[in-house]
């Protein structure tokens, strides 16, 4: 039987679920232990990136339901998701490094090589209408250039105003007598 990446995923949890009850360490590394050896190979880069969140996520659902129960509610559960990581990350450690460990010795270099292959292929061609609906603008469009004059009414456009050029003063000329 070979589980994909979220069915494997699906069954670490459970696992880890219902191991948060009684053993929450022991239960997480077999849940890792079955995970990575019943996923399909081409799914592995997934699970192996998985298993802390996981982890996690089943704490925090206990936790919660746990401090359900009690007086108050954030304080018990911030107390038992530190006691609950606190106590369990060696074990956390371990089925992280069971399951990167047996992963690549069931193919995650090349399912690596594989998602690295598709980044570097999967560059997007652009696009090309079949007939182009606008015009491109020709070279230099930031450049201040008119393109046209403009065209005004000469019945309502009023005239310019100019100024008169001030003309240099004149000696006045001795009037001779």
């Amino acid at each position: 039987m070979k589980l994909t990446a979220r069915g494997a995923v699906t069954l670490l949890f459970v696992i880890t679920l219902l191991g948060q009850l009684v053993a929450p360490g022991p239960a997480f590394l077999l849940g890792c232990l079955a995970a990575v050896t019943l996923v399909n190979p081409r799914d592995l880069l997934a699970l192996v990136v998985t298993p802390p969140l996981v982890f996690f996520l089943a704490a925090l659902f206990i936790e919660t339901v746990r401090a359900l129960r009690t007086d108050s509610l954030l304080q018990s559960l911030g107390l038992g998701m530190f006691t609950t990581l606190s106590a369990a990350a060696p074990w956390l450690f371990v089925g992280s490094a069971a399951i990167l460990g047996i992963a690549w010795f069931r193919g995650l270099p090349e399912n690596i090589r594989a998602v690295r292959h598709e980044a570097r292929n999967r560059v997007p061609k652009p696009r090309r209408a079949p007939t182009p609906s606008f015009a491109p603008e020709p070279e230099g469009y930031f450049e201040p250039r008119v393109y046209g004059t403009a065209k005004t009414n000469t019945t309502t456009a009023a005239k310019p105003v100019t100024k008169p050029v001030a003309k240099p003063p004149v000696k006045a000329a001795k009037e001779e007598s």
